[in-house]
């Protein structure tokens, strides 16, 4: 018998943490290789960690709610037999990991050497932080990847060059006896609780869509536009369709599966639309693929179609079903998640009429399907009632411009308005 460490092991190409939402097992208890022992939760995905061994738990050096790097110890456990043989596959992919992301040595300005881990080095160089600047929580003052985050969240980014006193960390945790405003007078950065109000801690899922959403609205210069499609032929046809579609499918064939598949085939008409900012070029990608937001009660997930333009609406609905399905019940795995050139939004689910979104970066744009409404509309000298849609597109002005998504958006609505049985296939 011997004494092991089991370790937080990596839940995603680029995942560098994860917190331990629930823990499955107690010391004493025995637990068999492959057994799950934790519920954890990343910035991409929630998942389960198995037992590396077989054995008896002795330890949980976690608590629940706790964050931990990628192969930091989770809990000991006391093997039963022999371990001498292969290494399980978690263990194989945590020293391996381990190998990987040995932290790189630099010299500050002092001279002295620091250790910043891949993660770290990746974050700054985004963002153009001076890690000189930054004071570390991590173990012997290390900085850590949530110690740079909170940086951006902030706004207060130290650069190279400019010293400010209250990019310090410990400034940042000491500011709940004066609040500090955020740069371009954007708010309070952290305000005190009063008697009565109710704190509620910060997810890793929402953390991550903050980051994401900062990053968006600082990097990308937005620009919006909008135009009103007539829906009433494409409501109608599906209205024909639905209850036999339901009946033979065993899914709902959703106003949202006709948008997706008209901006699909707008996309590859105008594939211009389809590409993302990196810095000294622009890529133009050469797949289509959907990002659709699929939201839960404290977060928002954003799955992605693949090859969307090469679907047809019934395969198109039958993905928006099981992905949504999947976000729901928390079986979404981050590749899923992965490699979108452009999102549609379905705001009108909600009853929005009209609405500005952030662009999913690195993308560079983001379509708001709003809700379809009935109002009286002017056909030939003649008032009609119609059913109509607002269609809202925000871009980033520096992949894209105002007359390309003009014209983008003009056919998104010709093939909308022009939705039939005599024009429109679903199989």
């Amino acid at each position: 018998m011997a004494i092991e460490q089991m370790k937080m092991p990596q839940l995603g190409e680029s995942v560098t943490e994860g917190t331990i939402t629930r823990w499955l097992v107690q010391p004493g208890d025995h637990v068999n290789k492959y057994d799950p022992i934790a519920e954890v939760m990343t910035d991409k995905v929630n998942a389960e960690v198995p037992s590396s061994f077989t054995g008896t738990i002795k330890e949980l050096l976690a608590k629940e709610d706790e964050t931990l790097e990628v192969g930091e110890a989770i809990c000991t456990i006391e093997t039963d037999g022999d371990i001498s043989g292969p290494k399980s596959d978690l263990e194989a992919s945590s020293s391996g990991l381990a190998a990987v992301q040995e932290p790189e040595e630099r010299r500050g300005e002092n001279g002295k050497k620091a250790r910043f881990s891949p993660a770290v080095l990746k974050i700054s160089q985004q963002h153009g932080i001076d890690l000189n600047q930054v004071t570390g929580t991590g173990r012997e003052g290390r900085i850590t990847r949530k110690d740079l985050l909170k940086l951006v969240e902030s706004g207060n980014i130290p650069k190279a060059g400019q010293k400010q006193h209250d990019t310090k960390l410990q400034g940042m945790q000491d500011r709940e006896a004066a609040p500090v405003l955020a740069p371009n007078n954007a708010g309070p950065v952290s305000m005190p609780a009063a008697a009565g109000d109710i704190e509620i801690p910060v997810s890793p899922v929402r953390k991550a869509i903050a980051a994401n959403m900062l990053r968006s609205k600082h990097e990308a210069p937005h620009a919006w536009t909008m135009v009103e499609a007539d829906a009433t032929n494409l409501v109608a046809y599906r209205d024909a369709l639905k209850t036999d579609f339901k009946q033979k499918e065993g899914y709902n064939l959703t106003y949202f599966a006709f948008f997706v598949k008209a901006v699909a085939q707008a996309l590859k008409e105008f594939p211009q639309i389809n590409s993302m900012w990196a810095g000294d070029k622009i890529i133009q990608k050469k797949d289509i693929n959907i990002s659709i937001a699929v939201a839960t009660e404290d977060a928002l997930f954003v799955p992605v179609i693949r090859n969307a333009d090469e679907k047809s609406i019934k395969g198109i609905a039958r993905e928006i079903h099981e992905l949504a399905e999947k976000v729901r019940s928390g079986k979404l795995k981050s590749e899923e998640m992965q490699g979108g050139t452009f999102t549609v939004n379905n705001t009108g689910s909600f009853g929005s009429v009209q609405s500005m979104g952030i662009i999913n970066y690195p993308q560079a744009a983001i379509l708001q399907v709003e809700s379809i409404v009935k109002r009286p509309v002017i056909i030939d000298n003649m008032i009609a009632v119609r059913d109509m849609v607002n269609l809202c597109m925000s871009l980033d002005h520096r992949v894209l411009d105002g007359l390309i998504c003009g014209r983008f958006l003009a056919r998104v609505k010709d093939i909308v308005e022009k939705t039939s049985v005599e024009n429109t296939a679903i199989y």
